[in-house]
């Protein structure tokens, strides 16, 4: 089977976001072919250079979303009509909250680019900022919309190519994207653009997966810098592509239930729904989760990215609160990543927070608070990481699903959590939730697990074997695996009337593989045809 795998940001690339799930899911299906279209963020990310791929990945496609993409192609009079046209629809069904105009819009601005090739200077025209303006003040668009103003205007465009760039990638004609058996989007939104184009012009099936919904994080993300116009116009767009993603994928795996009702919120058939949790590797926390005795009774671990979602401002309040009522405790956080800003506002408040403290005159002091990164000498691996105490938090005001969660569970540790996002769903009752941004509640359920060692033990013990039956690698594979089959077993949309598996894999090699070497050989002077 040939799956077409798309990704944002993410794999092929050495760093991003759900590189580590898609590579566990391509190695974990080597009897398929994974041909890869990959749209990356930044010039970074591809200076990283990317993961080393096994021998059945036999294609790799990428494109930047972040570089200028003019092909120096303008269109003629008649061209530039269709452009005005469609564009119009799809602006009015943004602003007038219209999916049917908006529908129509896309898929014919990307029925131009397949004929006329890139729409980059069309994008940024004048008569694109002229249309997007007539729409903001048509009936039916909302008061922020309506108040948009000519920068709103031309950032809006600018935003708008971007996400409307896969519409002029060649990822589509034979042997691309339009020739394989189900294209796989990793998440929603612009990664999935280029298989619903796929799925509109060649009939190849396409499945959808989102364990964080980028529609989510266009409302509840917040730029301070961003304009409130362009805001709603850009969350506008997110949710007419997300609501027509959604009703057009045969097949949507949200990671947790919490991505599932958003999902059917925006329109997700119910009967082409499946709930499949991220895979992990148990292997990798085995040794921890596998020793009781292991951390220390009298530290609390944190682990994650450092930015503001994560709240480590409420975290520090929070711990002030409990070094008053176990002054022994310490709290170490461990960064896999950080926003340097907000890691230095963070640092800052620590200090003023947690002055050096030294036991007598001749001590050099320490803060008990300690920023630390993963994969130096002390702490290799993130399993010494949260084998470091016996209790992890979690403090986040937004978030998906809860990976550091999970690999704490993993690792047989209590955990006390904040009620965002899937939290709920992944601790089931094997933790403590207390609600977000409420650092007083946060601290007295750190300190009824520090003081109920036992009770933080069962607690563990219990979430290592939730962990191990629900996030496993082999279920998510598995489930992956059976999802893949249950399309084709579908039938056949292509327009062309191909039916999956008609076209043996051999042909796609060159030479004449499916021809016996004997019948090439044409008749031997010993033959019927030579009598």
């Amino acid at each position: 089977m040939r799956i077409g795998l798309l990704t944002e940001g993410g794999y092929p690339y050495v760093a991003g976001e759900a590189r580590l799930w898609c590579e566990r899911l391509v190695r974990g299906l080597p009897q398929h072919e994974f041909e890869l279209y990959a749209l990356s963020r930044s010039a970074e990310q591809e200076g990283a250079g990317r993961v080393a791929l096994p021998d059945h990945v036999t294609r790799v496609t990428t494109a930047p979303l972040w570089a200028p993409a003019d092909d120096g192609r303008t269109h003629a009079r008649r061209e530039r009509r269709r452009f005005t046209d469609s564009f119009a629809d799809l602006v009015r069904g943004v602003c007038a909250a219209d999916p049917e105009a908006f529908a129509g819009g896309l898929y014919a601005l990307a029925r131009l680019a397949r004929e006329h090739g890139g729409m980059y200077a069309a994008l940024r025209s004048e008569t694109a900022v002229r249309t997007v303006e007539s729409a903001c003040r048509a009936p039916g668009a909302s008061r922020e919309i309506r108040a948009a103003r000519v920068p709103d205007l031309l950032e809006f465009v600018d935003e708008l190519e971007r996400a409307l760039r896969p519409l002029s990638l060649d990822w589509y004609e034979e042997p691309g994207l339009g020739a394989t058996d189900v294209c796989h989007a990793t998440a929603g939104g612009v990664a999935a653009l280029p298989g619903l184009l796929a799925k509109r012009f060649f009939g190849v099936p396409l499945l959808v997966t989102e364990y964080g919904v980028r529609l989510r994080s266009h409302y509840l993300v917040r730029d301070p810098e961003e304009r409130p116009a362009v805001r709603a116009l850009l969350a506008a767009f997110h949710l007419r592509l997300a609501g027509e993603i959604y009703a057009r994928a045969d097949l949507l795996t949200p990671g947790n239930a919490h991505a599932r009702r958003w999902q059917e919120r925006c329109g997700a058939s119910r009967d082409r729904l499946r709930t499949v949790y991220p895979g992990m590797e148990a292997d990798r926390f085995a040794a921890v989760g596998e020793d009781p005795e292991a951390g220390d009774p009298d530290t609390l671990v944190w682990v994650g990215r450092i930015e503001p979602a994560k709240d480590i401002v409420a975290l520090l309040h929070a711990f002030a609160e409990v070094r008053r009522g176990a002054p022994r405790t310490r709290l170490r956080i461990f960064a896999t990543g950080a926003v340097p800003d907000y890691l230095a506002d963070c640092r800052s408040l620590a200090a003023q927070l947690f002055p050096d403290e030294a036991a007598d005159a001749r001590t050099v002091g320490e803060s008990p608070v300690s920023f630390e990164e993963i994969g130096g000498p002390e702490v290799p691996s993130p399993a010494e990481a949260y084998g470091a105490g016996r209790v992890v938090v979690l403090s986040s005001v937004i978030e998906g699903f809860p990976l550091t969660l999970a690999e704490a569970m993993f690792c047989g540790r209590a955990t006390v959590s904040t009620d965002t996002g899937a939290v709920r769903e992944v601790i089931g009752g094997t933790g403590l939730v207390v609600p977000p941004r409420n650092p007083r509640a946060l601290a007295d359920a750190c300190l009824a697990l520090l003081g109920e060692p036992e009770r933080a033990q069962r607690l563990g013990a219990a979430a290592r074997a939730r962990a191990l039956e629900l996030f496993s690698v082999e279920q998510n594979v598995a489930a992956f695996r059976d999802g893949y089959l249950a399309l084709l077993a579908r039938g056949s949309e292509r327009p062309d009337g191909d039916v999956p598996f008609e076209r043996p894999a051999e042909a796609r090699v060159p030479g004449h593989w499916t021809t016996p070497t004997w019948a090439a050989a044409g008749p031997g002077p010993g033959s019927e045809a030579a009598l």
